[in-house]
């Protein structure tokens, strides 16, 4: 992945603290990398729902929160890919700091709404169910939403969006903030998985571990998933087979 970005730290209101997991493993180098047909895919966790990938040239940042710094070693974004309102995924300041004139957004309609005007004009508003190809990259809207009655006020069903995507041959789904829907489990020939687990506000490790079997990722990585413990979460599918699990050190000291 090319890495040339060099900024000062923006201070803004929503900075994720860094938390220690329990049980986590360590990445064994700076990045991931998955074979596709377009070359390889590189994954870097940068902290709890943030991340980068690197794809035939361009660069992917997901849910980019906390300003500038996390992403001094990678290369301005081609794509953001923005879930939900949430200050742990919508953080306008960062995305503005990130953002260069090549640069598109794409985001659920909650979300637009509430960037400033000049990130508006480069945003693309991709509804639960909808296709588009951003920066030749195809793009699908997953509903993600809570289900658990007493949950139900954290992520409301057509706001948030989560994301398959088609790299080089590889369908690779983010799911943002959400339990074990229908959607989800109903996922078909899916290569390369992030899938979220936290109380109270997404799902447990036993619904997350579930899901997965259903829908039988050839990867998954826990991610968002401060407090649980992903050592079960990897048990649990690990009965599953043809299902390998990621764990990667989304919460650095």
């Amino acid at each position: 992945m090319q890495r040339h970005f060099r900024a000062a730290m923006i201070v803004v209101g929503m900075v994720i603290p860094a938390t220690v997991i329990q049980a986590a493993d360590k990445l064994q180098s700076p990045d991931d990398r998955i074979a596709t047909a377009k070359g390889d895919l590189t994954i870097h966790p940068i902290r709890h729902a943030t991340f980068v990938m690197g794809f035939d040239g361009k660069t992917i940042y997901v849910d980019p929160v906390g300003g500038t710094e996390p992403f001094t070693d990678h290369a301005r974004p081609d794509l953001i890919l923005i879930t939900d309102i949430h200050g742990d995924h919508l953080d306008a300041d960062t995305v503005a700091a990130v953002t260069t004139d090549k640069t598109r957004i794409v985001a659920p309609a909650a979300v637009a709404d509430k960037l400033p005007a000049e990130l508006q004009a480069r945003t693309t508003v991709l509804a639960n169910g909808k296709k588009t190809t951003v920066a030749g990259i195809e793009i699908e809207a997953i509903p993600m939403y809570n289900l658990t009655k007493e949950r139900l006020k954290f992520h409301s069903k057509g706001r948030g969006n989560g994301y398959v995507l088609t790299l080089g041959g590889k369908r690779v789904y983010i799911s943002g903030d959400t339990e074990d829907i229908p959607e989800m489990r109903q996922l078909e020939k899916i290569d390369i998985a992030f899938v979220c687990m936290n109380l109270p506000y997404t799902m447990t490790v036993q619904q997350a571990a579930d899901a997965v079997r259903a829908f039988k990722p050839k990867i998954v990585y826990a991610y968002h998933h401060r407090g649980s413990d992903v050592q079960e979460f990897k048990r649990l599918v690990a009965r599953e087979k043809g299902v390998e699990v990621r764990l990667r050190a989304w919460y650095p000291k």
